[in-house]
């Protein structure tokens, strides 16, 4: 189930996204879920009801968001999701929540996990724990497919707009470089409409939506210069739920053991990004 409303304008980009299948039909809660009922903190914890609520933002596509056949919620973080939840025995319940807001619900106990595309960082870490890595991802710049200027590193960018999602890594490191305009949206959908229309230079995003814009929609853009190193991604929750993260880590691991992870991430990527690529 999901809940939350996703703002109407994010719809116009999204609407020239290929259509793709909705993920798998939600599991019974089994007995799995009676092992996560040992959190004595928690008075809701997910055991006790059955579920897990999930944060995610619904608007970030090839990771998370609706299909536009279906409406359904689809993506790699949706089927991830769905594939941890299966294996500790409780059913997903999706909450919709713009990307600023999704480690503050995690923090206020809102939501039991964040599974958005979020990327493990130091400072993260002394804030929340995280699972071991699902997938791993590098920042990359995308610009307009008629762009003449060459940006090959962020300083290229200097006295130039950048657009980056509020709140994420991706800020983080554009403000790192002083001299570039920094363009704030709430959400993908609208930096990748800023883009088209030439409202800004670049935009700076995950490599993984640049290689999902390539191959599967009609926008006007290319890939530009990887920036960094490839980042782990994890699954986020609240420090001081040791049972709970055992429980995470365990479905993880049989889910990259049994080869879910990799045929995950060879679905919606095209190759797999489920390990650390070779340095």
């Amino acid at each position: 189930m999901a809940e939350g409303i996703a703002n109407g304008g994010r719809r116009r980009v999204l609407g020239q996204l290929l259509a793709l299948p909705a993920s798998a039909a939600l599991c019974t809660p089994s007995a799995g879920a009676a092992g996560l009922a040992d959190q004595a903190d928690q008075a809701d914890s997910p055991g006790q009801r059955g579920t897990l609520r999930i944060a995610l933002e619904g608007t970030y596509p090839p990771f998370n968001f609706k299909d536009p056949a279906s409406g359904q919620l689809t993506g790699h973080d949706v089927d991830v999701a769905h594939a941890v939840a299966t294996r500790i025995g409780l059913e997903p319940q999706f909450v919709l929540t713009e990307w600023s807001a999704i480690l503050p619900a995690v923090r206020a106990g809102r939501v039991d996990v964040a599974i958005s595309q979020v990327i493990i960082t130091p400072q993260r870490t002394k804030t929340f724990d995280f699972s071991a890595p699902y997938c791993y991802s590098q920042s990359q710049l995308i610009v307009r497919k008629n762009e003449r200027a060459t940006y090959r590193t962020l300083a290229d960018l200097k006295g130039r707009t950048l657009g980056v999602r509020q709140n994420s890594v991706f800020e983080q490191q554009a403000r790192a470089v002083q001299g570039i305009n920094i363009k704030r949206c709430p959400a993908a959908p609208e930096n990748l409409q800023d883009l088209a229309f030439g409202r800004i230079d670049a935009l700076l995003d995950d490599s993984l939506l640049v290689h999902y814009l390539i191959r599967k929609t009609q926008l006007p853009l290319k890939a530009g210069a990887r920036i960094g190193t490839p980042e782990p991604v994890g699954i986020a929750l609240r420090k001081s739920r040791p049972a709970f993260k055992l429980a995470i880590d365990k479905a993880l691991r049989e889910a990259r053991s049994d080869g879910t992870l990799r045929a995950l991430s060879l679905k919606w990527f095209g190759h797999d990004a489920s390990s650390m690529p070779p340095s």
